[in-house]
């Protein structure tokens, strides 16, 4: 159950998204296809795909910006646009740079919130909340990239609604920043709203979110936990340290394993076992210093099941 702002009466506590079948096509090519997966309360789930993958073309039609080719994306059972007072029951972060620049951080909220029928304190409950209470009277025109995502969070926040949608928030904040909306996002969802938070970025999602969808050229590749997404990798392997990796080199290859240098200066084995290693060390008297058998991390895992639905791959040529 979503808890409210003093005084503000929230209309929808539940949040359920449910997105089925959802396509939208630009003439022949498909931005979105097919993509179905439910966002529940209590969560942050983290909407994750390389650049490209549809995640904001996914978020406009959840929001009704974007009209969906077929399919159905909805909150609570209803599409957004049915919802009156929309910040109300959904505040979004899509651009930070969507905002008339001419205008003080102050006005821009207090005609959201005219527009919504909400009260005139929120506007200054939300810019002390983000950090911008210094800020209100400045244009927006001269705010950092920082300042402008804060306001986004501002925006999003001012209905105090119980379904929260942000596209990127991280882009432009320093590291306190970073710190402090994670807490934000933590702190929304055990509220009991239900918060997903769009990004491209595997090792944010691992210090944020508590569930994952995965998408890649508008195709779902996963929804599931992290630790449930991170055993679908196979990136197991065998980290060796030696005096003598040269020599214990050629006896894994021998023996059948695949063999690299791994980025902290070891051996990343594949192919043999610990266990097999070891036997084969002790027979030519090679000394071990490690010998490790370490799992596929989050981000190797996002980047083995993304790899092929990847839009532009550098060193890619005509």
């Amino acid at each position: 159950m979503a808890r409210c702002a003093p005084r503000l009466a929230c209309e929808n506590v539940h949040g359920v998204i449910e997105v089925n079948g959802l396509t939208k096509r630009y003439g022949d090519v498909p931005a979105v296809n097919g993509l179905t997966f439910t966002v529940r309360p209590g969560h942050v789930t983290g909407f994750l795909g390389p650049n490209g993958a549809g995640k904001s073309t996914t978020l406009r039609m959840i929001l009704g910006l974007n009209r969906p080719t077929s399919g159905t994306a909805t909150v609570d059972g209803r599409p957004f646009t049915r919802h009156r007072t929309g910040l109300r029951h959904v505040g979004a972060l899509l651009d930070a740079g969507d905002v008339h620049g001419g205008r003080t951080a102050q006005a821009h909220l207090h005609a959201l919130a005219r527009s919504n029928g909400l009260p005139r304190r929120r506007v200054g409950e939300v810019l002390s909340e983000v950090g911008l209470a210094g800020a209100a009277r400045r244009r927006i025109g001269g705010f950092s990239l920082g300042m402008r995502q804060r306001l986004g969070i501002a925006t999003a926040l001012l209905g105090d609604p119980p379904v929260l949608l942000f596209d990127e928030p991280i882009n432009g904040l320093d590291p306190e920043g970073v710190r402090w909306v994670r807490g934000l996002f933590r702190r929304l969802a055990g509220e009991g709203r239900t918060v997903l938070v769009s990004s491209h970025l595997m090792s944010e999602m691992e210090n944020t979110a508590d569930r994952l969808v995965v998408i890649g050229r508008g195709e779902l590749i996963a929804e599931a936990s992290l630790a449930e997404f991170a055993a679908r990798g196979t990136g197991t392997r065998v980290v060796v340290r030696t005096p003598d990796p040269g020599e214990l080199a050629a006896v894994l290859t021998l023996a059948g394993g695949s063999v690299w240098r791994d980025d902290d200066g070891g051996l990343a084995v594949t192919g043999l076992s610990a266990a097999r290693i070891g036997e084969l060390a002790f027979e030519r008297r090679i000394m071990l210093h490690e010998l490790t058998t370490r799992t596929a991390s989050l981000e190797e895992a996002f980047m083995e099941l993304t790899g092929d639905r990847v839009e532009y791959l550098a060193g890619e040529r005509g």
